[in-house]
């Protein structure tokens, strides 16, 4: 087996786990509640975009698409997302490969928590590979790729894949791009990478019979129970959340700024986490004089 890595990253890593796991989506359900959408004004009340939280991996049959938010994507001159080539697997996977194995630091069983054994066997069953196939690997790298072993759901039917393809000829505008992406995790301590590693293999195990929830929260529009969430595990360590979260949306919210100062009308799509709390890009443009108003 090879794994394929596509980076998602924050949310990738928070509900990359939790992306509807176990769930099955109610192929009757076509009616609300849907996922938060937020719409983007200036001082004097003019319309300057829009805000949209993503899922990264959802269930064959999800229905998230709201009325208001094909609205949007109508009226939308722009797409703003994290990363903007998803599709291109082997480009992508050949930057995975390039950074992860740069500097190894030996057998993984030796980084991990001893009582996380039981969790990182059976991530080694579910993937289906040798004993040392993760070894090689930084301890950054294997955390993601173990987080791609544990989900169920499928990346191909992410939010964040479809508005792509609907924004195909028109304007794409990327955050980070997958190589800024990675750099983030390849940068950290080994101690925080390793850290990352055993959040993801806490998860695993922690979120067992929870995944739904989170999923839920996403398609219901729930911030505050899709807060509650997110701000376990992962995204519970101070360092990680500085590097993951803190520091990415403060950028991310200056490049937004600018983007806001032209004519065209952007729709800004990235992992439902960056949206959230004193934290969130939402309250990181109202500090900067936009009004940030939920589309109910």
């Amino acid at each position: 087996m090879t794994l394929r890595f596509l980076p998602s990253l924050c949310m990738a890593l928070v509900l990359l786990l939790a992306a509807c796991g176990k769930q099955q989506a109610d192929p009757a359900k076509s009616e609300g509640p849907y996922p938060a959408l937020w719409e983007i004004a200036d001082s004097k009340g003019a319309v300057e975009g829009w805000l949209f939280g993503t899922i990264h991996a959802l269930p064959d049959g999800a229905k998230w698409r709201s009325p208001q938010l094909d609205a949007v994507l109508g009226e939308a001159d722009m797409l703003v997302v994290e990363v903007a080539n998803l599709e291109n697997g082997d480009e992508l996977s050949t930057l995975f490969e390039e950074m992860a194995f740069d500097r190894p630091a030996g057998p993984l069983a030796q980084r991990i928590d001893p009582n996380l054994r039981d969790e990182f066997e059976a991530l080694l069953v579910k993937a289906k590979v040798r004993r040392g196939y993760f070894d090689p690997m930084e301890s950054w790298a294997a955390a993601l790729a173990l987080a791609q072993v544990a989900q169920s759901s499928k990346s191909e039917n992410g939010a964040d894949r479809a508005l792509l393809a609907v924004f195909d000829k028109r304007e794409v505008v990327e955050l980070e791009g997958a190589r800024k992406q990675l750099a983030i995790f390849d940068t950290l301590p080994e101690s925080e990478q390793r850290d990352l590693l055993n959040a993801v293999l806490e998860e695993s195990r922690a979120h067992d019979g929870e995944i739904s929830k989170l999923a839920t929260a996403w398609l219901e529009g729930d911030t505050e129970q899709l807060t509650r969430l997110t701000r376990r595990g992962i995204l519970a360590d101070p360092e990680l959340v500085q590097a993951l979260l803190r520091d990415r949306n403060a950028d991310w919210a200056a490049q937004i700024e600018n983007l806001l100062s032209a004519r065209d009308k952007p729709l800004i799509a990235v992992g439902a986490g960056h949206l959230l709390g004193a934290d969130g890009l939402p309250t990181m443009l109202e500090a900067r004089g936009f009004t940030i108003r939920r589309v109910e």
